[in-house]
């Protein structure tokens, strides 16, 4: 069902609920593959939730309706949480789950902008807020109501791309455009190697509506992203601070999170771990 409008108040139990749908998802995912960007996922899987279940402008059955909001994912090795979000809204069948990261499928493991609920390849880091940018505008001048929402990380805050970014974002007065950084405080090869905080100051002084929330909080999360509704003037950032791993504790407590390589003789707790955080 088309979404025109967000609702006037969340159902955060609801939402949880989606929250935990897309986790389970995406460890069904990774479990086929053995390994992949689950950290990141389940870390950020709440802010999904909300986005896809209660603030976007979206239409399941035709994902090009051109009145959508516009959701860009920066992060393209996201790619994982948004097909288990897309399949929890309806949008991708779950039977083609299974082709994921395989050959000639859409689900790839970075997203594609041949694939489903995609605006943008992504990947390239410092890439997706300028291009949210240029669609923000084009909107604008199209006589759109549109917005759109683009994901970053914090890893991704270290390219001077996204600031210069930033900077034009202000000075056009793009109040339809939220970037939302999942700070997680890790990269690569490890944590965050360049200094970025005061994170949140930094989007202030870059002229952004900013707020600092826990990314794992859905009310916090709901909040933020409705208080970014306002049209006055100024683009909105929302830093979320997510733990990579939520709702897994040896996943949680893993040292190297970006790409996590995964026993087979784990699977088994890790779903179980995943059920008893949410019991």
């Amino acid at each position: 069902m088309r979404r025109n409008h967000p609702p006037a108040s969340a159902d955060l139990a609801a939402l949880r609920k989606r929250a935990h749908g897309i986790r389970r998802t995406c460890i069904e995912l990774a479990t086929g593959k053995g390994q992949g960007y689950l950290g990141q996922a389940l870390g950020f899987a709440d802010v999904m939730a909300a986005l896809y279940f209660h603030e976007l402008r979206f239409d399941p059955e035709n994902l090009d309706w051109p009145e959508r909001d516009r959701f860009v994912l920066s992060t393209g090795h996201y790619a994982i949480l948004l097909w288990a979000t897309l399949a929890e809204a309806g949008a991708i069948p779950r039977e083609e789950l299974a082709t994921f990261a395989m050959d000639d499928s859409r689900l790839d493991m970075s997203a594609l902008d041949s694939s489903p609920g995609v605006e943008v390849t992504g990947g390239s880091l410092g890439h997706g807020l300028p291009v949210a940018i240029g669609m923000a505008l084009g909107l604008g001048l199209a006589g759109s109501e549109a917005r759109v929402f683009c994901e970053l990380s914090d890893g991704e805050c270290q390219e001077g791309s996204t600031w210069e970014a930033a900077l034009s974002a202000a000075t056009f007065g793009l109040d339809r455009l939220v970037a939302i950084v999942d700070a997680n405080g890790i990269q690569a090869d490890g944590k965050i190697v360049v200094r970025l905080e005061p994170l949140a100051e930094k989007w202030r002084a870059f002229g952004f509506e900013t707020v600092e929330i826990d990314g794992n909080d859905m009310a916090a999360v709901v909040a933020a992203l409705e208080g970014a509704r306002a049209r006055d003037g100024r683009p909105k950032a929302i830093v979320c601070r997510t733990l990579p791993g939520k709702g897994v504790p040896r996943l949680e407590r893993r040292e190297k999170a970006h790409f996590i390589r995964v026993e087979p003789d784990e699977w088994e707790a890790i779903r179980a771990e995943l059920e008893e955080a949410v019991a």
